[in-house]
């Protein structure tokens, strides 16, 4: 049987609307479930237009107040947030692997980035977003550029980060004198919904807002009239669609889309730690993240592209699957049947064009789950940069192992990809390092770093088609949820 978690039942979820949980206008329901045993858990509403039209318009009457609350004054909702974020972050945890499946480790560490990205909300707040002057620009004439919040910003996330992705913008937005709509994914909602329960009384009614919508609707909600802009993670399909409607309604628009990463490993690797490193890049939350990487370069004669192979093969062999959970696990489900049958149609595909499955994980049991949705480590070879299970992005744990003649080779790999979100090297070779870091087209760079993620006060994002309108964190986030005034004065 699973750990205990909440035995609440959790029905069918409501709208965070004004302050308050309210019905929905649902088109319809959507079943909830506990990936790792398989089990309806319970109902998420996909609601209509009234549902957006009701949130939009609380957080646009709820931003005539909130952006004239003063910085100290804003400064203590933030360090109410932080004090919330930490004191239930294990329930938040417990949830969090309850709807999604990670193991419970993984979703603690989501945790502790939800509320270092609180912390460096404080920090944009009282440094980067202050205001410039300069005096006599002209003979008795002074210039002022001021930095003014502009109202409600819609926040659509995904749902492989339930908590973590929405607290990418949230803390932000709010700490710049912004209100939201935040639109979770309809895949895994109740995290936020459990969070929204215990933060609800840190903001004044109507700053942040939680509907769960149709996808009908999305678009009704990016392009709403009292709607300044929207930060979007998900697929560069959704971002692209999502980017047009913006610009075409004149709205600001930050857009995270899909990945299909690589990782090089030179031939004077540490191959221990490289391998190591790289099985929980890859199989970290099964796979399901943009920063997984996806693609494994080996550069190198045959004897060391064998020991590498091998090496990655026994450790991938001896990875721990289960119930998110158990303390033990280190790869839980996929978090729905459909996304692991999805996974499973791309290897079968690869196999078609060529690939050979060194370890295959299609049919992959976890004894005391037989209903979870469980999908095994899975590594194929033979495959060649023109494959789709190479050029697109799999999001499961499928690595795929590629040879290489040189570095250059690699890199101009990369740079003609259809994604370029992240890559990575494994050397001890400053001078490959530097190469690398140098040419490839990018917006993360990791350097005996599997996973390249920016902590919470360094922009984060991709380039081209898997990061489009602006980047997310530091700066990014200040010019993207705040407008600069200029003043001219003279006085006579």
């Amino acid at each position: 049987m699973p750990l205990e978690v909440s035995r609440r039942s959790w029905g069918k979820l409501r709208q965070f609307i004004n302050g308050r949980w309210v019905e929905a206008h649902a088109l319809g329901y959507a079943q909830l479930y506990d990936p790792g045993v398989g089990d309806v858990i319970g109902e998420v509403p996909l609601g209509g237009k009234e549902d957006v039209d009701e949130a939009v318009e609380s957080a646009h009457e709820a931003f005539k107040n909130w952006s004239q609350v003063p910085v100290p004054d804003r400064l203590q909702y933030l360090f109410r947030l932080k004090w919330v974020m930490e004191e239930f972050k294990e329930d938040f945890a417990r949830v969090n692997t309850l709807n999604h499946g990670k193991p419970i480790n993984d979703s603690r560490g989501d945790l502790r980035r939800s509320i270092e990205n609180v912390e460096a909300s404080i920090a944009v707040l009282l440094s980067l977003s202050k205001g410039e002057y300069q005096r006599e620009i002209a003979k008795d004439i002074d210039e002022i550029m001021m930095r003014e919040p502009l109202g409600v910003f819609s926040i659509i996330t995904p749902y492989n980060f339930p908590i973590m992705i929405p607290f990418w913008f949230i803390p932000y937005a709010v700490a710049l004198g912004n209100t939201v709509v935040v639109k979770v994914s309809p895949v895994t909602p109740i995290p936020m919904t459990y969070v929204m329960e215990k933060i609800a009384e840190v903001f004044p009614p109507g700053v942040v807002n939680l509907v769960h919508l149709d996808n009908s609707v999305v678009d009704y909600l990016v392009s709403h009239p009292l709607v300044e802009g929207t930060a979007f993670v998900g697929t560069s399909t959704i971002a692209l669609k999502l980017y047009e409607t913006s610009a075409r309604t004149g709205k600001r628009y930050l857009g995270g889309g899909s990945a299909a990463n690589y990782a090089v490993v030179m031939p004077d690797a540490n191959l221990d730690k490289t391998v190591e490193t790289l099985i929980h890049s890859k199989y970290g939350n099964a796979g399901q993240r943009c920063l997984a990487i996806q693609n494994i370069v080996i550069v190198g004669n045959d004897d060391f592209y064998n020991k590498f192979k091998n090496a990655f093969i026994e450790r991938a062999r001896r990875l721990r699957v289960g119930y998110g959970l158990e303390e033990s696990t280190e790869m839980g489900p996929m978090t729905t049947e459909q996304y692991r049958r999805n996974v499973i149609a791309k290897v079968d595909k690869a196999i078609n064009d060529g690939a050979k499955v060194v370890l295959d994980g299609r049919n992959y049991k976890v004894p005391d789950y037989p209903r979870g949705f469980y999908l095994g480590p899975t590594i194929l070879e033979g495959v060649t940069p023109d494959m789709d299970i190479v050029r697109e992005e799999i999001f499961g744990p499928v690595a795929n192992l590629i040879r290489a003649k040189n570095l250059d080779e690699v890199i101009d790999w990369i740079n003609k990809g259809k994604y370029h979100h992240s890559a990575a090297i494994f050397t001890q070779s400053g001078a490959w390092a530097r190469q690398f870091v140098n040419n490839v087209v990018v917006g993360n760079v990791g350097i005996n770093i599997g996973v390249a993620a920016p902590v919470g006060w360094f922009p984060f994002g991709g380039r081209k088609i898997s990061g489009l309108g602006s980047h997310h964190q530091q700066i990014d986030v200040v010019d993207f949820f705040t407008d600069r005034k200029i003043a001219i004065t003279r006085w006579f």
